[in-house]
């Protein structure tokens, strides 16, 4: 049995590739899954609205290919948020978690990443926050009925950019179906900026942490920084995550339109396989009183 399985955030592939391309690169690059994104543009919120036949046909692909999708990036809320001024924007957003779920259900997908904010282009108030933990309780109880997770992202905006924010609502809501997704990259730009600790803010989401996502940032940026060029430390990460019970991990990278792309990938899986090789055997070793 393997000590950890390792997914690829789909935006690493090349948009136009067909699903059982997508799958068959991510395997071909060394992934045990694929993470699907469901983001706020209209072609991704349009899989929502997938037929049962073109998910029978995802289910097939990924059944043939041996690659199957087990987690989704759902960053629609971006959006539509929970905290929205706007009832309209606030019945979409239900909306869209509602179908997000039932289209996971159908698929195979075990964890939602929903994305930390109360409201994105609109400005944080007091009522955002309540309509969000308002709509956010009503989410949980979806994913519940058809046993998803539902993990919070760290994000890079003040409202939830760590663990220990995150927690604040998990607690709240105190459910099994909820708990945090973090984001490795945004929780080391809030250390940076806050002057706070990655390992111990990992640490206030002991036992309720799904998965880690293991992404690249440098101070201030938080998209789209090659792997092992900016200031996220992997290996002390990954060591903690294991020390904590984490086993499923994400690399969140992006397609940027480089001939190298597929390369790329490889390399970044190959190295960040290394890594937590080592962290793991890092773990075993201080589990064992250093034997």
């Amino acid at each position: 049995m393997k000590d950890y399985v390792i997914g690829l955030y789909e935006k690493a592939l090349r948009d136009n590739l067909s699903w059982r391309d997508k799958l068959l690169c991510a395997k071909e690059c060394g992934y045990d899954f694929l993470e699907i994104s469901i983001d706020e543009t209209d072609s991704k919120l349009s899989r929502l609205e997938w037929s049962g036949e073109e998910r029978s046909l995802l289910i097939r692909d990924m059944r043939e290919t041996g690659l199957p999708i087990r987690s989704m990036c759902l960053s629609g809320h971006r959006k539509y948020p929970f905290g929205s001024a706007d009832a309209e924007v606030r019945r979409r957003s239900m909306e869209i978690m509602k179908k997000a779920v039932e289209l996971s259900d159908d698929l195979g997908v075990r964890i939602i990443q929903l994305a930390g904010y109360d409201v994105y282009y609109e400005e944080h108030t007091e009522e955002s926050e309540r309509l969000f933990r308002e709509n956010l309780e009503e989410a949980v109880q979806i994913a519940a009925r058809h046993g998803i997770l539902l993990g919070f992202e760290t994000m890079e905006t003040p409202f939830m950019n760590t663990t220990e924010k995150a927690m604040y609502y998990v607690n709240l809501i105190n459910s099994p179906y909820l708990g945090v997704y973090p984001d490795s990259g945004n929780l080391t730009n809030a250390a940076v900026s806050d002057g706070g600790d990655v390992l111990k803010d990992l640490e206030t989401g002991r036992g309720h942490i799904v998965a880690l996502h293991l992404k690249e940032t440098v101070p201030g940026k938080f998209r789209e920084i090659p792997f092992f060029s900016g200031h996220v430390n992997f290996p002390a990460v990954t060591q903690k995550a294991f020390s904590m019970g984490i086993r499923r991990f994400v690399t969140e990278m992006w397609d940027v339109g480089a001939p190298s792309w597929k390369e790329d990938i490889k390399a970044a899986v190959s190295e960040m396989k290394r890594i937590l090789a080592a962290s793991y055997e890092k773990y075993q070793q201080e589990s064992n009183g250093g034997k």
